[in-house]
């Protein structure tokens, strides 16, 4: 792996950092020189992303959902390494089912992991960004917030809500120097999509029409949304923020195949 240090010195918080997309990112980000915590509401598997990227890198339990466990993470976190420069807010879970299936227990479940979380960590971690003349807030989106997803209620509000909070934070942290982006994946290959096919009546064909949606003709992969945010959180976007970046292989340009 090619590094230029595109964010070295900075200090990156995680969330869902246990595997896919959390974890890749957490250790590109390393690669490129940051001071990463890596957390899970899973801590045995936040101590493996840390361990597998060595150095100074930190693990904490993180549950996104609950106030005191977000608090108390971010106050950990400054006290370990000294501050916080970066926040990638990537926990989420799936909420399959329309709104007449759905309980409201699956309902709250999808809407508090995917969007309130955001609001949870976004909001614990805002002072320490300012106390360090600005920083970059990164949240995982998804196409499903740019487009309705039949049997996919509310997953697809969820992602909605995360892209416009992402564009109200924006506008609140600009003063500060807080910079709020999103990243909107296509079908990418983790844990959460691999659950999915295996539950299909043939998870090979499944997995073959999945990518044949696409136009580049594969799924996405957990490093291709890496390499996003770390675009989104390096220098090379000081002038980005508000932005929904799509990375879907050309998914949601139209319809496909011809």
């Amino acid at each position: 792996m090619t590094t230029t240090g595109r964010v070295s010195g900075k200090i990156v918080l995680v969330t869902g950092a246990g595997s896919g997309i959390g974890r890749e990112t957490a250790v590109r980000f390393a690669a490129e020189g940051a001071l990463v915590a890596a957390t899970d509401v899973q801590l045995q598997a936040a101590q493996e992303t840390a361990a597998a990227i060595g150095g100074d890198a930190i693990a904490l339990e993180l549950d996104v959902r609950a106030p005191a466990s977000v608090e108390a993470a971010l106050r950990d976190l400054v006290s370990q390494l000294g501050g916080l420069d970066v926040v990638v807010n990537n926990a989420g879970v799936a909420a399959r089912g329309t709104v007449e299936r759905l309980t409201e227990a699956e309902w709250d479940l999808g809407i508090d992991t995917n969007l309130k979380s955001v609001y949870l960590v976004s909001k614990a971690a805002w002072p320490f960004l300012v106390q360090r003349g600005g920083g970059a807030i990164l949240c995982t989106a998804s196409v499903a917030g740019l487009w309705a997803i039949p049997d996919d209620a509310a997953y697809c509000v969820s992602k909605a809500g995360v892209i416009m909070l992402t564009k109200c934070m924006a506008l609140d942290g600009a003063p500060m120097g807080i910079r709020v982006n999103c990243v909107c994946p296509g079908y990418t290959e983790t844990a959460l999509s691999e659950r999915w096919l295996r539950g299909q009546p043939d998870p090979e064909a499944a997995r073959r029409q999945e990518s044949e949606r696409h136009p580049l003709g594969r799924m996405g992969k957990p490093r291709d949304i890496a390499d996003a945010f770390l675009y989104l959180a390096s220098d090379e976007a000081s002038w980005v923020t508000g932005a929904a970046l799509v990375v879907d292989g050309g998914l949601t340009s139209g319809i496909w195949p011809p």
